[in-house]
């Protein structure tokens, strides 16, 4: 018998026994053995941690359903605002501004053209109906411009503790933006027939937006309402 074989009974297992063959070391990689290391998993995979937080798109948007797209990781626009005004106080704002605005101008107006006969379709009577409909719209189109660019906010807005933002920083509109709101809201009106559509296009829109509740005058300017209470 080889002095290297051990005697039975010895206690001393053979070189040969399974038991003792060292475990095999994990391949270069991460513990899985996948080639990523444990890191960045493949492209199109959520983020090492798990699911990304809410409001980021893993697949590359900057928002889930952001019109404006945007990188991967960056910060949802409306994150530190204030939440999204109802939808309720938006419609009450813009009943009390169409009062503030509407009511004395068209008194005025009708002091200086003479009593507009709404339900007659005469010619004279048309000519006046459309003068005071263009002048009060011009009006609330320099009223809503001038207090959206310094404020944020018309008397109606103040009333319903709501105002207008700019959707990248939250900061009050700037020049561009309120003016051009204001124009997309009110100018389309003078238009015959098709420009009331759009304005009730325009108005409705915000009820089924997302996931910012925009009119299309607030796309057209990038902007959001929020509540400013």
């Amino acid at each position: 018998m080889s002095s290297e074989t051990p005697r039975p009974g010895s206690g001393e297992p053979p070189e040969d026994d399974p038991f003792l063959k060292k475990p095999q070391e994990p391949p270069a990689g991460g513990a899985d053995g996948s080639p990523h290391g444990g890191g960045t998993p493949p492209s199109g995979g959520p983020p090492p941690g798990g699911t990304p937080p809410f409001g980021q798109d893993p697949h590359g948007g900057r928002y889930a359903g952001n019109p404006y797209g945007g990188e991967y990781g960056a910060a949802d626009p409306l994150a530190g605002m204030p939440p999204l005004a109802g939808r309720g106080r938006r419609l009450l704002a813009r009943i009390i501004d169409a009062l503030i605005i509407g009511v004395p101008m068209t008194l005025i107006m009708n002091a200086i053209v003479g009593w507009v006969d709404y339900t007659s379709t005469s010619n004279a009577e048309t000519s006046k109906q459309a003068t005071v409909s263009g002048v009060t719209m011009l009006v609330y189109l320099v009223y809503e411009g001038l207090m959206l660019t310094r404020r944020g906010q018309t008397l109606g807005k103040m009333a319903m503790k709501i105002r207008v933002a700019m959707l990248s920083n939250g900061s009050v509109p700037t020049q561009q933006a309120g003016w051009l709101r204001a124009a997309v809201y009110t100018l389309p009106e003078i238009v015959p027939c098709c420009g009331f559509i759009f304005w009730l296009v325009n108005v409705l829109w915000c009820t089924w937006d997302k996931p910012y509740q925009q009119c299309l005058h607030d796309k057209a300017a990038k902007t959001v309402v929020v509540s400013a209470a």
